[in-house]
C-alpha cells in the first residue's frame, strides 16, 4: 500500500532553538489554556454531545460526551502480526515506544495498542500532522457562514488588502504564493510564526503585510509551496472571522463534540531546547515544560493522544460526524480530501503522483490521503476501504515512516482480508 509522505516532513516544523526571539513579537497578555496531564480511556471516540451545529455559529455544547465502548466487531480483525514488528523496530532503533490506533467507518476502533513508555494517555507533539486539524477549523467556519473560503482574506480583515487576491482556500492548500518552508524555513520576514510570545492575530498581520517578501512571493494558485507562514495567516483569519481565540475554536469544534481529552495547540519552537529536527526531549519528559502561548503554531503546534487522533480520523471517515454531532458538513470533508491543486492550477506536490487537498496529501495512484509529521507521526485514511490509522513515535520523520512502511500492508490485510 502506498501512502504519500511529502519530502519536507523532516524540514516541516522541526525548527526550534534558533535566533527567532528578535522578530519583535508582542508580550503575551492572556496565555492560552493548554492542559497536558489528563486521563484517557480506551474507547470508541465516535461518541459526542447531543447538540448539533447551530446555524451561523460554532457549536458550544455544554453536554458531556457519552462514551461508547470499543465495538464488538473489532474482534473480527486480526492484528496479531503487528505488535512483534513494532516491538522489534522499537528495540532496533532504541525508541521510547510507539502508539497505534486503527479505526473503521462502520466498526469504530478496531485496534488500539501502545509499546514502551506509551500508554493511552500519553500526549505527543505531532508537527505537521496538525495541518488537517487546522484546515478543518476553517472549513467549519465556512460551513457556519462565518467565512468564505474562496473569497479574499481582505473580506475578513482589513490587513488582507496587502495581498488582495489571496483566499483562505489557497492558504490551507499551500497555494497562496507566500514563501513556504523551502528554500529557507527560517525566512526572516515570517519568523514570528515560531515565537510563543505575542498573539496569533499580530503575527498573521505581520506576515501578510510585510513588504520584505515582495520579491519572493508568487501569484496565488500558480505553484505549490509547502507549509510555512501561510498557515499562521489562516489561523489569524479564523480567529477574526469567528471572534474567538484559537483555543476556543479547537475546544468548541473538536474537543467538546468529539469527547477529546488532550488536543490543544501551542508554539514549542524556541521554547524547548534540543536537536531541531528530532522530537523535543523536554516535552517527552514532561509536557508541562511547555509554557502557554497566544500565538500557537498553526501548521505544527498540536499535541494529542492516539485516542484523540483516532477520533478525528473516524470523524473524517463518517462524513464529518462525531457520534450524533456534526463537526463538519459532508461537503467540507469531501473538499478537504479532494486534490485541490490539481483542479485549481494543474499543480502537484513534489512529483506528478502526489497532490494536495486541504491539510491532506493525496496519493494520486491509490487515492489514499495522509498528513505525516516531522516528529514521526503518520496518519492516513483509505477512503475506499473505509479505514484510517494513526501511528506515532517520538523521533523524526524518517523513523516514523520507516516503521509505517512495515505496517501498511499488514494493516490493510487485517482490515480488508486482502
Amino acid at each position: 500500500m502506498t501512502v504519500t509522505r511529502g519530502p519536507l516532513l523532516t524540514v516541516s516544523l522541526g525548527i526550534a532553538v534558533f535566533t527567532i526571539a528578535g522578530c519583535g513579537a508582542e508580550e503575551t497578555t492572556s496565555p492560552q489554556a493548554n492542559s497536558t496531564e489528563q486521563e484517557t480511556e480506551v474507547e470508541d471516540p465516535a461518541a459526542g454531545a447531543s447538540e448539533d451545529t447551530v446555524e451561523g455559529s460554532v457549536v458550544d455544547s455544554s453536554d458531556e460526551p457519552t462514551p461508547v465502548e470499543e465495538q464488538p466487531a473489532s474482534a473480527a480483525y486480526n492484528f496479531s502480526d503487528v505488535s512483534p514488528i513494532v516491538q522489534a523496530f522499537i528495540d532496533e532503533q532504541d525508541l521510547n515506544g510507539a502508539g497505534l490506533i486503527v479505526v473503521h467507518r462502520d466498526d469504530g476502533i478496531i485496534h488500539h495498542d501502545h509499546w514502551g513508555d506509551f500508554e493511552p494517555d500519553r500526549i505527543s507533539l505531532i508537527a505537521s500532522s496538525s495541518k488537517m486539524i487546522t484546515a478543518g477549523v476553517l472549513l467549519r467556519l465556512d460551513d457556519d457562514g462565518l467565512l468564505d473560503l474562496d473569497a479574499p482574506v481582505a473580506d475578513v480583515v482589513e490587513w488582507g488588502a496587502a495581498n488582495p487576491d489571496i483566499t483562505p482556500a489557497q492558504l490551507i492548500s499551500n497555494s497562496s504564493g507566500l514563501v513556504g518552508l523551502l528554500p529557507n524555513p527560517l525566512y526572516g520576514p515570517y519568523l514570528c510564526q515560531y515565537v510563543a510570545a505575542g498573539t496569533l492575530q499580530a503575527c498573521a498581520e505581520r506576515i501578510f503585510t510585510t513588504g520584505d517578501d515582495d520579491d519572493d512571493i508568487a501569484a496565488p494558485d500558480s505553484e505549490y509551496r509547502y507549509g510555512g507562514a501561510q498557515w499562521q495567516v489562516a489561523g489569524g483569519v479564523a480567529e477574526a472571522a469567528s471572534e474567538k481565540s484559537w483555543a476556543q475554536l479547537i475546544d468548541e469544534i473538536y474537543v467538546q463534540p468529539c469527547g477529546l481529552d488532550a488536543l490543544s495547540f501551542n508554539n514549542h519552537f524556541g521554547q524547548l531546547a534540543g536537536d531541531p529536527f528530532k522530537y523535543p526531549d523536554a516535552f517527552a519528559a514532561d509536557p508541562s515544560n511547555l509554557s502557554p502561548s497566544d500565538n500557537p503554531n498553526m501548521e505544527g503546534g498540536a499535541y494529542i493522544t492516539t485516542g484523540d487522533y483516532g477520533a478525528l480520523l473516524l470523524m473524517h471517515l463518517r462524513s464529518g460526524m462525531c457520534g450524533d454531532v456534526r463537526v463538519l458538513s459532508e461537503d467540507a470533508v469531501d473538499r478537504m480530501h479532494a486534490d485541490r491543486i490539481a483542479v485549481a492550477y494543474d499543480g502537484d506536490a513534489w512529483n506528478p503522483d502526489t497532490g494536495y487537498g486541504m491539510g491532506w496529501w493525496v496519493d494520486r495512484e491509490t487515492g489514499r490521503i495522509s498528513d505525516g509529521g516531522a516528529y514521526g507521526s503518520v496518519p492516513w485514511l483509505d477512503l475506499d476501504d473505509g479505514y484510517g490509522a494513526y501511528l506515532v513515535v517520538e523521533a523524526d520523520s524518517a523513523t516514523g515512516n520507516a516503521l509505517a512502511d512495515q505496517l501498511y500492508a499488514l494493516i490493510e490485510s487485517a482490515v480488508t482480508g486482502r
